[in-house]
């Protein structure tokens, strides 16, 4: 009797990665789901801002922090398990979700909040890769090491989310008598505008995104414009 032309034994292991594959997806969308709630719940908190007078920022803040806190946590937990295998075998399933946990926190930061002893909060700071790696304490644009990361698209992708956040905001500002707001975006989204015109983007979703942003730019020009006209822009601005 001939011997078979395919040794069964390559089936069984094949079998077996399969097998291996299947429990380290399970548990990456576990820890996955776990990112989507609280990404969930700080941004519901953060549609809070748009009915929100600036004097009640700090209070407000302190509640998206805590938010925040809970997704360092996950994103800690994620990065730890999803270095254990090759970067680019998995990370499709979680770019959406770092992209918008990395807005969460750069909104949060814009607005005042993650500030420290030596780097209190301000409205109108934008926080770099750099301090969005060092929030979430997970490495960022790696190059020489096959890990997890926050990647820069990731971080762009993040500060697109809040222009069109902000750009709701300077409107609803000016409905709570805030103008000098509605001016602070409109120059801050100009200036991201320019800066992103710097960028020679490969990613087409991403550039799509952010040739978004010009409409940001005319939305906020326009209620800066009304506002100029009715004399209601405040002078030190």
């Amino acid at each position: 009797m001939a011997p078979p032309m395919i040794d069964p034994a390559l089936f069984d292991q094949l079998k077996s990665k399969v097998e291996e594959d299947t429990l380290v997806r399970k548990e990456l969308d576990q820890i996955i789901d776990e990112l989507a709630q609280r990404v969930s719940y700080v941004q519901g908190v953060l549609s809070r801002i748009h009915g929100t007078p600036r004097s009640k920022y700090p209070s407000f803040l302190s509640q998206v922090e805590d938010g925040i806190k809970q997704e360092v946590e996950t994103v800690k937990k994620l990065s730890e398990f999803a270095s254990k295998f090759p970067y680019y075998k998995y990370n499709f399933k979680w770019m959406r979700f770092i992209q918008d946990a990395v807005s969460t926190v750069l909104l949060c930061a814009w607005l005042g909040g993650m500030g420290t002893d030596s780097r209190p909060g301000e409205v109108g700071r934008l926080l770099t890769l750099e301090d969005i790696g060092e929030i979430f304490q997970v490495p960022v644009n790696l190059k020489g090491q096959d890990a997890f990361h926050i990647t820069i698209e990731e971080y762009l992708h993040g500060l697109v989310s809040i222009t069109d956040e902000l750009s709701r905001l300077a409107m609803n500002s000016v409905t709570l008598g805030d103008a000098a707001m509605a001016v602070k975006i409109s120059s801050f989204i100009k200036d991201l505008h320019a800066g992103f015109q710097v960028l020679n983007l490969k990613n087409d979703s991403l550039r799509k995104r952010v040739d978004s942003i010009k409409y940001c730019v005319k939305k906020v020009e326009d209620v800066v414009y009304d506002l100029s006209l009715r004399g209601l822009i405040p002078k030190d601005e």
